[in-house]
């Protein structure tokens, strides 16, 4: 699978059925070449901009399905 393909699946929290967004970034092991950790970007607010949500650091082991067209993870929070 490419990252552009990767970066359009919606990533949802399967603890509370919420959607978290798309990733945004991935962070690599260099030694390895596996991927260690997937980055969502918070919601920023346009209007509220003080109440923008932070990014999500995503665990790549905390990943538990990819799908055709979601993402979904089990992150606490």
């Amino acid at each position: 699978m490419r990252y552009s393909e990767l970066k359009c699946k919606d990533v949802i929290n399967l603890r509370d059925c919420r959607k978290l967004g798309r990733i945004g970034d991935l962070e690599f092991d260099e030694c390895s070449g596996r991927i260690c950790s997937v980055t969502v970007p918070g919601n920023n607010k346009f209007c509220n901009l003080l109440k923008s949500e932070p990014d999500y650091c995503i665990p790549y082991k905390d990943i538990k399905q990819i799908g055709p067209d979601i993402i979904i993870v089990d992150v606490c929070g």
